[in-house]
């Protein structure tokens, strides 16, 4: 006898408000759910999109131009997108051109230099980059005296890799160099923002020498908690001469704008 299939609804849909992650997705025989799957594919599309999309860096200097930034724009060693996916050692270094015009703009010193790159989602760099740029620096601004920041130029950099931070800060005299670069999307996060930290940058950092702040966008790490959590890897960075798996990220501790995890959402 042939019966019709149905949507069998999942004990788990209460989660689903918990999170962005593909649980509970209910079931039509022994496959998903027709709107699952094509909300599945409209993911596995926009990740994609995200990768291939160009960064407008004249746009985003105009606008933090705008917002009273001096900003140079840069480029890797990557002729184009293809190659970017191809050759990641050439995302890490600046081409020619563009370690010239830094030379040329580099200030004497400057104990910060702020780096946007699109990396592997130009979209996270413009839904998130202005908006957190504005929030890190006027808490920097509010330091007084001894403490007080020096910046060197905003530096837009096309078809970068995080290690391209570290060239461009030794270029600028940067006592610390903080990289704003899209991350790899994932199938719920297409616009997620990285922000990576390096003491003293040069050319030949590893990942031990930064820290990382993940997932910087609204419906993840919001913008003034990312600012926050920068804001004190600095100034502990400043002070200890050092960034890397030596410097912790003890915001919850020192009881700032974070707070502890409320526990296991499955216990009562």
């Amino acid at each position: 006898m042939n019966q019709s299939k149905q949507v069998l609804s999942n004990p788990w849909q209460a989660l689903r408000g918990l999170t962005q992650a593909r649980i509970a997705l209910g079931r039509s025989g022994v496959s998903v759910p027709t709107a699952a799957q094509l909300d599945f594919q409209l993911a596995h599309a926009r990740a994609r999109d995200a990768v291939h999309m160009a960064l407008d860096a004249e746009a985003l200097a105009a606008a933090l131009s705008r917002d009273g930034h001096a900003c140079i724009t840069v480029r890797s060693a990557c002729p184009d997108r293809a190659s970017y996916l191809q050759r990641p050692d050439l995302g890490r270094v600046l081409d020619a051109p563009s370690r010239a015009a830094l030379l040329a703009a580099a200030p004497a010193a400057c104990d910060l230099a702020l780096v946007i790159g699109d990396g592997l989602s130009a979209l996270a760099i413009e839904q998130n980059a202005q908006a957190f740029v504005a929030l890190l620096l006027a808490r920097l601004r509010k330091e007084t005296g001894a403490a007080q920041w020096r910046l060197g130029p905003i530096v837009i950099a096309s078809q970068a890799r995080v290690a391209i931070g570290d060239q461009i800060g030794a270029l600028l005299n940067a006592r610390a160099v903080a990289v704003l670069i899209g991350e790899r999307p994932g199938l719920s996060s297409p616009d997620s923002m990285g922000v990576y930290l390096s003491w003293a940058p040069r050319v030949g950092l590893t990942d031990a020498d930064r820290n990382c702040i993940s997932n910087v966008r609204p419906a993840g790490l919001r913008y003034d908690e990312a600012a926050y959590r920068l804001h004190y890897l600095l100034t502990q960075a400043r002070q200890r001469g050092l960034s890397g798996v030596l410097l912790k990220d003890n915001t919850v501790a020192e009881g700032g704008l974070l707070e502890p995890g409320k526990g296991n959402f499955l216990l009562r």
